[in-house]
């Protein structure tokens, strides 16, 4: 009996050669690092079902841990530490706090572009010209392109033709900086009555307007009024209401006829006969 079992594994364990060479399996790798390295793991690696510190399905091993706990939420830090001055003379930067021994530099701070005393650049660079703040800068628009509006539609000749009607006919572009500029180009195109409020206008253009039994008023407008005038809808998005309307600085009297009305108006104010006498040589 004895010889026949130990004959029966003998020729058992010569039949399976592999299984007495074969190794055992590695733990996996999720249970050599510790739980705030799982970021870096790929994500094969943490699709093992084993639990680690045994081979098989049985317990005794290490439960593995979630990819997020609660106890590893931290705020972020930054990666250079601010330097603490004037803390000791361990840290390397106490007493002087790193500014040296007396000077100037150590005592206080100097105003911006300061060169030691020496001519700043700022004054040694040339000037030429000069920038006049009361410069005004108006957005030329001819009666040729007006009269073409008419025909095609665009503007009706029988109201009052104002900035804004000229700005949302796209007659004149987005950025109206002082105001509109009426200039007589194409003015021969002008056969019918028009009546017309902008900013200036020249002496050729104001002879065609007239002459076809139109008129043309020069109004004044500041920047938020001018602003009123085009875009109302600005305001009433923002709940603000209309500005009132600003009354032309000394030096612009002469060459505007009256004060802007908000919102735009559509009909046109007659010329008195004084009115008429003062504004008969246009700017």
């Amino acid at each position: 009996m004895i010889r026949r079992r130990l004959s029966s594994l003998l020729s058992s364990s010569l039949s399976r050669p592999a299984l007495l060479s074969r190794p055992p399996p590695p733990p996996p790798l999720r249970c050599l690092l510790p739980a705030r390295l799982f970021h870096l793991l790929p994500g094969s690696a943490l699709t093992g079902r084993g639990q680690c510190g045994s081979s098989g399905g049985g317990g005794g091993g290490v439960r593995a841990y979630s990819l997020l706990s609660l106890n590893d939420l931290r705020d972020k830090q930054p990666k250079k530490q601010k330097k603490r001055k004037g803390r000791g003379i361990g840290s390397g930067l106490g007493k002087t706090a790193g500014r040296g021994h007396k000077g100037q530099k150590a005592r206080g701070t100097m105003k911006f572009g300061f060169e030691g005393g020496q001519t700043p650049l700022r004054r040694r660079v040339p000037k030429r010209g000069f920038k006049n703040p009361f410069s005004l800068t108006f957005q030329p628009v001819g009666l040729g392109k007006i009269a073409a509006l008419i025909n095609a539609g665009k503007i009706d000749s029988s109201e009052l033709i104002t900035m804004k009607t000229l700005k949302d006919v796209g007659a004149i572009g987005k950025q109206i900086k002082d105001g509109v500029r009426l200039m007589g180009r194409g003015s021969e195109q002008i056969q019918w009555p028009i009546h017309l409020e902008v900013s200036r206008v020249t002496v050729r253009a104001k002879e065609a307007v007239e002459a076809a039994g139109g008129s043309v008023r020069r109004v004044y407008y500041n920047k938020l009024g001018l602003q009123a005038l085009v875009k109302p809808e600005w305001f009433e998005k923002k709940g603000r209401l209309l500005p009132k309307p600003a009354r032309p600085p000394p030096k612009q009297m002469d060459k505007v006829d009256s004060i802007g009305r908000l919102p735009a108006p559509t009909k046109p104010i007659p010329f008195l006969t004084e009115e008429k006498e003062a504004v008969a040589t246009p700017s």
